[in-house]
């Protein structure tokens, strides 16, 4: 299979092609000026705006829907010239083509560039590679996931296991910190105030990887948001309390008696019940 990475993709975007695939659905002139506009208005950084001629302001709600736009030719110009090499799955940005030979791989890496060429991109030289996919072969991070062929310790079989990236696990890690800051919860009075914080972050990420083989991964986050949360119980007040017992906080007592979200426990499989 190929990895694909598209070097500075939302700075490269060409918005004159952009426009042009664009009106080729819409009619509406009004519309069609709202979307230059946005195009045009830049981006602001450190207190200055910056405005360019290429690309997109990345991180703006429309941003996601003016790159499936753009890459829709990709789409198009794949699936009439070479669906035979493999299986393009795509995401906004974030693709990869499915092949059976690694030969078929080749040609599609090559291809793909020419695609590319055409909508003024290319692929990243370091970021873009050939993943050949098997027990004990290499593994690939697609759309937040980190996938990889392993063995089933329930029934032996080989199957496409999926889990938390390395980058979304230090993400969630970040967030959790941030939000248990002791400075930034210096005026506390209740733990519940910061788990009340912290439950949409641990939900929503939890709900993105349920669906794959992320216990082991949920479990270490549970045990990271009990050791920062017991650690701002221990200063409370700035200060380290003195006879304060880890062991009187378990993970269960924040869960229980506090409404902490816990993650372990909650994987779900399309269709069946409940997997643990």
């Amino acid at each position: 299979m190929v990895a694909c990475d598209i070097e500075s993709f939302f700075d490269e975007i060409d918005q004159g092609l952009l426009l042009e695939q664009v009106s080729r659905r819409v009619s509406d002139r009004r519309a069609l000026k709202l979307v230059r506009q946005w195009l045009q208005a830049g981006v602001m950084e450190e207190g200055e705006v910056r405005k360019s001629t290429t690309g997109t302001p990345q991180g703006g709600v429309i941003s996601p829907l003016l790159a499936n736009i753009y890459l829709d030719g990709l789409d198009s110009a794949w699936e009439a010239e070479c669906s035979h090499l493999g299986r393009l799955v795509r995401y906004a940005d974030d693709f990869v083509v499915l092949c059976r030979r690694k030969s078929q791989a080749q040609e599609a890496l090559r291809r793909l560039g020419e695609i590319l060429g055409r909508l003024r991109l290319k692929l990243h030289p370091s970021k873009t590679r050939l993943v050949e996919l098997g027990l004990g072969k290499d593994g690939f991070e697609f759309v937040g996931c980190y996938l990889r062929i392993m063995r089933s310790h329930f029934t032996g079989k080989r199957y496409l296991f999926r889990w938390p990236s390395p980058r979304a696990m230090t993400a969630v890690r970040d967030r959790v910190r941030d939000l248990t800051d002791r400075r930034r919860c210096a005026g506390m009075k209740d733990i519940r105030e910061v788990i009340g914080d912290l439950n949409p972050v641990l939900r929503g990420w939890g709900n993105y990887f349920r669906t794959g083989n992320a216990s082991l991964k949920f479990r270490q986050i549970d045990r990271y948001v009990r050791t920062r949360l017991v650690r701002l119980l221990e200063r409370r007040g700035g200060q380290r309390r003195k006879g304060f017992r880890w062991a009187e906080w378990p993970h269960e007592r924040f869960v229980d008696d506090h409404g902490l979200y816990r993650l372990l426990g909650t994987i779900r499989y399309p269709g069946v019940a409940h997997a643990a």
